[in-house]
């Protein structure tokens, strides 16, 4: 018997042990042919899930956690603790959920560091959405760019509440002469899309008063 005919009798005796084994296989074969992209966002959390839990039926799990965040981009963003809470979630199935993110979130900041950040504005904004977009809290990141404009740190300064985070100018002050950096992009989501909040941030920006200062709020 070949290598591939064992791995699918084994992929098959697996599959058995639970009364989704039909279709996590026919998951399994959807995905092999026609890629992700014929998944629907469920049955990609389901099958993630059908890795850290191989003996139980994950669909209905997976349909939860999109409803509970919100859709796919909401359950990624959301945090171990806030995951943890669904029932039948434990750390195994957690570490799945978050380690999928971490692995996005690595190939989008390696395409950002690969090339000078303002000539590449998508790759950074494509960055930014997928770990920003879908969070609860307003979170403050400053962007420090060397004189070619290449990203030499992507410093998280902490989140805060639905509608408001603290940016404290000295500190990022301080650390842009740590860096040595030539250029700043100070980066805060907004949850609320508080107008009063966007203001706040572009005069934090202003307030470092320095030509090399960006504002993305």
């Amino acid at each position: 018997m070949a290598d591939e005919d064992r791995q699918v009798a084994r992929d098959a005796s697996q599959d058995s042990a639970h009364d989704g084994a039909g279709h996590r296989a026919r998951l399994r074969q959807k995905l092999a042919l026609a890629g992700g992209e014929a998944l629907h966002d469920h049955e990609l959390i389901e099958y993630l899930l059908a890795l850290a839990i191989p003996r139980r039926d994950t669909k209905p799990l997976a349909k939860e956690l999109i409803r509970t965040f919100g859709g796919i981009g909401g359950l990624m963003s959301a945090d171990w603790a806030a995951i943890a809470k669904v029932p039948g979630m434990g750390d195994t199935s957690v570490a799945a959920i978050k380690i999928v993110q971490a692995t996005a979130l690595r190939m989008l900041r390696n395409e950002v560091a690969a090339r000078p950040v303002l000539g590449s504005w998508q790759a950074l904004l494509d960055y930014l959405r997928a770990d920003m977009a879908f969070l609860g809290v307003e979170r403050v990141r400053v962007l420090h760019l060397n004189s070619r404009n290449m990203l030499i740190r992507d410093d998280h300064m902490g989140d805060g509440s639905i509608d408001q985070a603290a940016i404290y100018v000295r500190e990022v002050i301080k650390r842009a002469i740590d860096f040595g950096s030539a250029a700043l992009i100070l980066v805060h989501n907004h949850p609320t899309r508080s107008n009063r909040s966007r203001w706040i941030t572009h005069k934090h920006a202003e307030s470092l008063g320095n030509s090399r200062i960006f504002s993305l709020a």
